[in-house]
């Protein structure tokens, strides 16, 4: 920690969303990353993008938002990934290119340096799907500090995970968090019957000794779990823009409260916040009002 700032790391894909109105920055770690720093933190994308235009823009459009480059980096052989996504009554749908250049992450020294440094890292499972990234991703995590907060946001895409790879990423996890769609798709892959979200929850933080388990239910809220205590929000209601980047934000918000010791109940009212805030914008990174984002978070209903 720097100045009283937590440096905290989104792991994984980089990425521009293709929505019907034209494209966005986006990618869970980035989307992550810039929430991170809007929180008054220091929120870093270890990504690759392409030596092409649309590397050249991501760069760009971090820079003015803002958000370090410096552990992006960049591939002469393969594209910058790109997400083609439609928006179906506000809810996105995504077509994910494959071969791209976050599926080439590079174990390197500034990363080995990025990850001894990191408070947190959260990481998930889509940047996993090529062997390559997956073998970078479990050094950076390995790399960490033993009291580093490792997040698993598990954000199952398409067909792009296996029970391997959910269960390797849970073990080494400090924090797991998923949404109430993910929740039954995981408990069967990993065959364990289920009596509803509090017993799974109860279930997955015993399974994979984790300090925390957070289960998003959209519009309806969240489930946070701990060993000795548990809080339920109700969601907070919103005129939805769209919901890309929603849950990155309500993770950045859920990590930055987890570090500096916020009980359940207030990392739950806040990142509740901050989700609905970016559910109400267009895009995964919005801009706050000039009197800045506590005012801007304060006047969400």
């Amino acid at each position: 920690m720097t100045d009283g700032k937590h440096t905290i790391v989104g792991l994984g894909e980089l990425l521009w969303d293709l929505l019907p109105a034209g494209k966005q920055l986006g990618g869970a770690p980035a989307n992550f990353a810039y929430i991170t720093n809007l929180l008054g933190n220091k929120g870093v994308p270890a990504s690759r993008v392409g030596n092409d235009s649309l590397g050249d823009a991501a760069l760009q459009r971090l820079t003015q938002l803002g958000v370090s480059t410096e552990f992006v980096q960049r591939d002469a052989l393969h594209p910058t990934g790109s997400v083609n996504v439609e928006i179906d009554r506000g809810q996105p749908r995504f077509e994910i290119l494959q071969s791209v250049a976050w599926d080439f992450l590079d174990w390197s020294q500034p990363w080995q340096r990025l990850a001894a440094d990191a408070d947190a890292v959260c990481f998930g499972s889509l940047a996993q799907r090529s062997a390559q990234s997956q073998s970078t991703i479990r050094s950076f995590l390995n790399a960490t500090r033993p009291r580093a907060v490792r997040v698993f946001d598990v954000n199952l895409r398409q067909n792009f995970y296996s029970r391997q790879v959910l269960a390797e990423s849970m073990r080494l996890a400090t924090i797991v968090k998923l949404n109430h769609e993910e929740l039954p798709k995981i408990m069967h892959l990993f065959e364990i019957a289920s009596h509803g979200e509090m017993d799974s929850a109860q279930r997955l933080l015993s399974m994979h000794d984790l300090k925390l388990v957070c289960i998003t239910r959209g519009d309806g809220g969240s489930l946070l779990i701990s060993a000795n205590e548990c809080s339920e929000h109700a969601g907070i209601k919103v005129k939805v823009a769209d919901t890309v980047g929603a849950g990155d934000a309500f993770t950045a918000a859920m990590v930055h409260g987890y570090l500096r010791g916020s009980s359940l109940k207030q990392i739950n009212e806040s990142a509740n916040r901050v989700g609905a805030w970016v559910a109400s914008q267009p895009g995964a990174m919005p801009v706050p009002k000039l009197a800045g984002l506590p005012q801007t978070l304060a006047e969400i209903a």
